[in-house]
């Protein structure tokens, strides 16, 4: 049977939830940070970005480029609350939902619990839902697999929907560029460059030893993503896995005093990992403060950590997308990975 997979992708998501309570900010550039001198963009509202803006671009670089750029501080419980009345509204077309992250997800929709007669319907039913319920936008992409509508997604932003159906896989492909390939980031571009790889046309002539000889296990993954070809499933939140260390201090500590303990938590979390022959996608944060209120944050890469310097990384990227103050101090903090798999499985060129 052929699947039905819807991505959904929220519009500039933390800008928007700000802009909803603000709509005399609509217009301007505006950006989610903090004031703090090394802050870095959470998410850059559609006018900030034809200034250039965009996520994880240091704030010093922003204003260089915007002068008059508008800073709203982070609010991240209202945008937790926010992307759990959106999965509330993914619930109720399938129990198949895997979220990557507070503003986007898969949906296997092969067969919905509305009995809507395409996917294509479904898609923008939940788009109509979204924005009648939050008064947000959602693009949408639906194709016959994870991969095709992770790109789809991406095609008609904002508030688009693009479907690629079975019988157009073939020539949807032939010419696109291979940086609209989820994974392949500036570096491997460049190498593919190199080779004189620029579309998934030419991966679709290359070889299969070519392509493993420049690009290890990858090479084989990306010749069978350059045909269309994805077999992963999406993955509902029970069938996830974790994997999780914690630290609780005897008495409160500023988040500066805490550098060494993260990256003791994020080698005992990575040791698991080796023993039991796993890979993550996901990496999650927790903090506890002096007032015992808990914060967590969790981002789910497209591909595999496959080091402990990328799991740091991931760690830290967490962090600055909070925006801790730096006078904040802290009782306990923990590390989680999940969206585990076999390391026997496939390998994907990591995203950092």
């Amino acid at each position: 049977m052929i699947r039905k997979i819807i991505h959904i992708d929220m519009d500039s998501f933390y800008a928007s939830v700000e802009l909803r309570n603000r709509p005399e900010l609509l217009h301007l550039p505006v950006v989610v940070s903090s004031h703090h001198p090394r802050a870095v963009i959470l998410t850059a509202s559609y006018p900030a970005r034809q200034f250039g803006l965009r996520s994880a671009m240091p704030m010093s670089k922003a204003r260089q480029l915007c002068p008059q750029v508008v800073v709203v501080e982070p609010h991240f419980e209202m945008y937790q609350s926010v992307s759990q009345e959106i999965h509330r509204i993914f619930k109720q077309y399938t129990h198949i939902v895997e979220p990557l992250s507070l503003d986007e997800a898969y949906l296997d929709v092969t067969t919905n619990l509305k009995q809507l007669s395409s996917a294509t319907e479904v898609a923008a039913q939940i788009q109509k839902d979204i924005f009648e319920q939050t008064g947000l936008t959602a693009s949408a992409g639906v194709a016959p697999n994870k991969l095709l509508a992770k790109i789809a997604s991406d095609w008609h932003k904002p508030s688009g929907l693009f479907v690629i159906k079975p019988s157009q896989v073939a020539n949807f492909l032939h010419d696109l560029p291979l940086h609209k390939i989820p994974g392949v980031g500036k570096v491997t571009q460049q190498k593919l460059k190199q080779l004189g790889l620029e579309t998934l046309a030419d991966v679709q002539h290359s070889s299969e030893a070519f392509l493993t000889h420049h690009f290890g296990k990858y090479g084989k993954q990306l010749l069978l993503y350059s045909q269309g070809i994805d077999d992963r499933p999406v993955e509902s939140e029970r069938l996830r896995q974790r994997i999780s260390k914690e630290t609780t201090f005897d008495d409160n500590r500023p988040i500066s005093a805490c550098d060494l303990y993260w990256l003791q938590l994020s080698e005992k979390v990575w040791n698991i990992l080796i023993e039991k022959q796993l890979q993550a996608y996901g990496v999650s944060i927790k903090l506890k403060t002096s007032q015992f209120s808990i914060i967590q944050h969790s981002k789910r890469f497209y591909t595999a950590i496959t080091s402990l310097s990328q799991l740091r990384q991931a760690i830290q990227l967490l962090l600055a997308e909070q925006a801790i103050l730096p006078n904040a101090t802290f009782r306990l903090i923990g590390v989680a990975v999940y969206q585990l798999e076999s390391i026997n499985g496939h390998l994907q060129l990591p995203l950092m």
